[in-house]
């Protein structure tokens, strides 16, 4: 029986990096014919967390892990205020990594003939490696078929229509994005993208134009939940959409302190606030989204403070700074499965 292996890239970032293994595994459930290597890019501030989370997982031989050399320096500080275009430049300085470790693959010819590449959505640069070693790429988007419409449809405003996209930043311009149903207000935009002297812009038809190079597209999400989204990309110009979601972790345990927190609050006083694990909010955001739309309920209070994701308002506080407000808001650095809980607002 012919066995054949599949690389994949996730970006940075343990979020993603669970997303890969749960797509990996669900691949190979398919067909005992395949294998996956997973190559890991590690940010400073990720590695103990990554590791954690692979130390973590259950022994197989048909996905295993490589942790690339962390050679690549690049600061996040000098690259600009846009942690993606920091994380843009990081991916593309693994490409030396990459290549030499699936060189090396190819020489010991394990687990099969390699068969492609799947790249995360943040790691369409890859696509170069894979060409060199004539293999196919196909892209892994964690997000959903809407936002991919998007971002493609930025793309063809700046590729066919000669647009500047940043135009839009603090625009009321009402645009027809064909994966979307309704029109989208360009002041909902994503602001990385409306960031013209930082590289935001630049960086995001970048990735996406390079996306329509792939193969295919899987994405996180299934047709039942998006069919609009879905049709408008079967579109003829779009590689091959595989609806291939949701992507759920369903090994994970939630955290009963968080739960036994959101049990003892008041009902409907509790916001909820999610961003990735490069993502965060500042202390004035934090505020406006949280404390001040519950003072209008309640006259006031800080009950509904959410401290971050790791128990701070921005990564990087100091540890001391972390235990203001404690009981005030919670945060959970891993995927969070909850009930319906009557604390959310």
């Amino acid at each position: 029986m012919k066995k054949a292996q599949l690389v994949f890239i996730p970006a940075p970032g343990v979020g993603h990096l669970i997303s890969t293994v749960e797509i990996a595994k669900l691949l190979i459930s398919r067909d005992e014919r395949l294998s996956v290597t997973v190559l890991i890019m590690k940010l400073p501030f990720d590695t103990a967390v990554l590791d954690a989370y692979t130390e973590s997982l259950h022994a197989t031989h048909r996905i295993r892990f490589i942790d690339l050399p962390q050679k690549v320096h690049v600061s996040f500080h000098n690259s600009s205020k846009s942690p993606m275009t920091f994380l843009s430049a990081f991916v593309d300085g693994h490409k030396t990594n990459v290549r030499d470790t699936v060189a090396g693959m190819v020489a010991r010819s394990e687990s099969g003939q390699l068969a492609g590449f799947v790249v995360d959505m943040f790691c369409a640069s890859m696509i170069d490696v894979a060409n060199e070693f004539g293999l196919p790429t196909y892209a892994f988007f964690t997000s959903n078929a809407a936002f991919l419409g998007l971002k493609l449809y930025l793309v063809s405003l700046s590729d066919n229509h000669n647009k500047d996209i940043t135009e839009f930043k603090d625009s009321n311009t009402e645009l027809s994005v064909p994966s979307f149903a309704n029109p989208v207000p360009s002041s909902v935009l994503p602001s990385v993208a409306m960031d013209k002297e930082g590289g935001g812009s630049a960086m995001v038809t970048s990735l996406s134009r390079r996306l329509l190079e792939t193969k295919g597209i899987m994405v996180n999400t299934f047709s039942e939940l998006e069919p609009h989204a879905i049709k408008s990309l079967n579109d003829g110009r779009t590689p091959p959409l595989y609806p291939v979601g949701p992507i759920i972790n369903l090994d994970h345990k939630p955290d009963d302190t968080i739960m036994s927190w959101l049990d003892d609050q008041p009902a409907s006083s509790v916001v909820f606030l999610c961003f990735g694990s490069m993502g965060s909010f500042d202390e004035d955001q934090g505020r406006i989204q949280g404390v001040e739309r519950l003072a209008g309920r309640d006259g006031g209070g800080d009950r509904g403070r959410d401290k971050a994701a790791d128990g701070g308002w921005e990564r990087g506080e100091e540890e001391g700074e972390r235990d203001e407000g404690e009981g005030e808001g919670g945060g959970d650095g891993g995927w969070v499965v909850l009930r319906s809980a009557g604390a959310f607002y």
